[in-house]
């Protein structure tokens, strides 16, 4: 999966813009990294929403345990990669019908976010359990809302493009190519929100991340880590 966005959506994280500076190295624009994916991946679908949104997904090479889905909702947009063991429970707690999948019960639960403010952000996705990645983007308040399961068992990547876009996906040399060194892997049990307004820690929102410039050989830019002791978030 491949989610491209423009600085009007959200603004490139200084980190990983530091990380480009440091080790200049080449890079593709926004369209091209999307051209690329639809041409890499067999019977890639591609969604442009709007003039600064664009969504891309495709089921080649899926794992049939962590499968890929795309859903719609009041203009709330979600791409799910994963497989949530607690989908049951979930489904009563949102009031889902029992076919409703992974994507559909994310949807809900950004809508109960979005909609019952202020409801605390790392509730919803520490409620989560399983293993997932997922982009949420919604349209009515271009608002974008990412996240990794906690112990990254769904690998989650994010960079800057040559012409400054934002970047996300699960395919970690698509995005090299695209975004040189100005890129990282997405830190494991976190999330970021532009309504938020930054990346935090969903087990623990009130420690700080920070990024620590990576080796020369090492292919990221920067590690993204979540500092201080671990102390659980409630979930109720």
């Amino acid at each position: 999966m491949l989610g491209v966005f423009s600085s009007s959506i959200v603004s490139p994280p200084d980190e990983l813009v530091a990380a480009g500076s440091r080790t200049p190295s080449p890079k593709t624009t926004a369209g091209e990294l999307l051209k690329r994916f639809v041409e890499s991946k067999g019977s890639a679908v591609s969604v442009q929403i709007g003039e600064h949104v664009q969504l891309a997904y495709s089921h080649h090479n899926e794992s049939p345990w962590q499968p890929r889905s795309f859903a719609v909702k009041d203009e709330v947009f979600c791409m799910f990669e994963g497989a949530l063991d607690n989908l049951g429970s979930l489904r009563q707690q949102y009031g889902l019908a029992k076919s409703a999948n992974e994507v559909l019960l994310v949807i809900e639960a950004y809508k109960a976010l979005r909609d019952r403010a202020p409801y605390p952000a790392n509730h919803v996705v520490g409620h989560l359990s399983g293993s997932f990645a997922f982009i949420v983007f919604d349209k009515s308040t271009s608002t974008l809302f990412v996240a990794s399961d906690q112990f990254g068992k769904v690998p989650l990547f994010w960079g800057i493009t040559a012409d400054g876009y934002v970047a996300f996906a699960d395919d970690a040399e698509l995005l090299r190519g695209a975004c040189g060194k100005s890129l990282a892997s997405f830190p494991q049990g976190c999330f970021y929100s532009t309504a938020v307004g930054q990346l935090m820690c969903y087990e623990n929102p009130k420690n700080k991340i920070t990024a620590v410039p990576a080796n020369e050989e090492e292919i990221w830019g920067a590690t993204f880590k979540v500092e201080g002791p671990a102390v659980l978030a409630a979930r109720e």
